[in-house]
């Protein structure tokens, strides 16, 4: 016994010695490919077909994430790489398909500023009735997306807000689609200035031994390093940040205040899916009244808000429960009332339970539910010429109540 726990730490000892001077994270991209990946779609052999969905374009299969098995690193990096084509690919469509323009934020950009946009339908600031702003949630996703996932392994229906797009200029919105999470330039990092040799430390030994001894050293672990693993660096970036759309919240509220709130639209209608429900609510904490006057009414996505922590005026919550809904991942059927732990607005199903596909299965019941917001204060409106004492639109909230 005595034997075997001698020899068990002599192993352990030599293991750790060893461990000590290898870098594991290093270690693990043996043989890891270059991060030199396709530019274009065509360059990756893939082609969205006629269902909008991603396929090969030699075999017809499915995007294949494990394309190197053991390579989870640069499987992640190629998924990456082709997200942003899809993101490249998505702004054509937006442009080309649904004769959308860019808006360029800030607008009083100058010279080499950082910029972001967002996207205008023609009449987006210039029509008179209806007015429909489109909120996605957070992470990687950009103007004109839900989710990359679902776009890259669904189709573009599901994962781009292109449907909702096209119904609402058939129905005569003007559109203004939001970019929240385009809120930095992300530039190389400058190199860090570096002594010829490290920092002299109190020793006897001549400063050329120890320089040699350093040598030495340097070309034993370039050596090994050589002889187990493929090194891959990847290049260090900062972030400067753009100005007042750092953050999502900013970025809503600055739509709100130069575009939004300029547009001529008598009626303006918020699709806010994920944290794109809390950045709304952040704007509408700081313009109440003017929310309150312009927006008809809400539909949330899987809504990511909390009345409670973003500590929400009485009059902002009663207005949320009157005039909002929040479709929800849930395994009841499309539009079943859900019970909700905390006061809030009302909560149905969204006939999903994955958070990504809430927005797509809630396509239709969100549509009918701005028709009858509409409706419900043309009505009201109609009877407060007639008779001035009346309770604004309270048709519609109790017949909302009833799904």
């Amino acid at each position: 016994f005595s034997l075997c726990f001698v020899v068990l730490y002599v192993v352990f000892s030599l293991s750790t010695d060893l461990l000590s001077r290898i870098d594991l994270d290093e270690l693990m991209k043996k043989d890891e490919p270059p991060f030199n990946f396709p530019q274009t779609l065509e360059e990756f052999e893939y082609a969205f077909n006629e269902y909008g969905q991603l396929r090969h374009t030699k075999t017809g299969e499915p995007f294949v994430f494990n394309a190197r098995e053991d390579l989870h690193r640069w499987n992640q990096k190629r998924y990456e790489a082709l997200g942003e084509i899809i993101t490249e690919y998505v702004y054509e469509l937006l442009e080309k398909e649904c004769n959308m323009t860019k808006a360029i934020l800030p607008v009083d950009a100058e010279g080499d500023e950082p910029t972001s946009f967002i996207y205008l339908s023609p009449d987006a600031l210039s029509n008179p009735s209806k007015l429909l702003v489109l909120i996605q949630g957070s992470g990687v996703v950009r103007a004109g997306q839900w989710a990359r996932r679902l776009i890259i392994n669904q189709d573009l229906n599901s994962g781009t807000q292109i449907p909702f797009i096209r119904r609402a200029m058939e129905e005569g919105f003007g559109v203004v689609v939001l970019n929240p999470n385009l809120n930095y330039l992300e530039v190389e990092k400058a190199p860090k200035s570096s002594p010829s040799h490290p920092p002299a430390e109190v020793s006897d030994e001549p400063a050329e031994k120890r320089e040699r001894k350093d040598e030495q050293e340097g070309k034993k672990k370039r050596e090994f390093y050589e002889k187990y693993r493929n090194p891959q660096k990847e290049t260090e970036t900062e972030r400067i940040p753009i100005r007042e759309n750092s953050s999502s919240e900013d970025h809503v509220l600055y739509v709100w205040d130069h575009f939004v709130s300029r547009a001529a639209a008598k009626n303006v209608f918020i699709m806010a899916h994920s944290y794109g429900g809390l950045s709304f609510v952040e704007m509408m904490n700081q313009r109440e009244v003017q929310v309150k006057n312009r927006v008809c009414a809400v539909a949330f996505t899987d809504s990511a808000h909390n009345l409670w922590l973003q500590e929400t005026t009485k009059g902002t919550q009663d207005w949320i429960f009157q005039y909002c809904s929040n479709w929800v991942s849930s395994p009841e059927p499309l539009d079943t009332p859900l019970d909700s732990m905390l006061p809030d607005c009302p909560k149905v199903s969204a006939g999903t339970e994955r958070h990504e596909l809430t927005s797509w299965t809630s396509f239709d019941s969100i549509f009918r539910f701005f028709a009858e917001a509409l409706k419900a204060r043309e009505d009201e409106e109609a009877e407060e010429n007639s008779n001035p004492v009346t309770t604004r639109r309270s048709s519609f909230r109790n017949k909302h109540q009833d799904l």
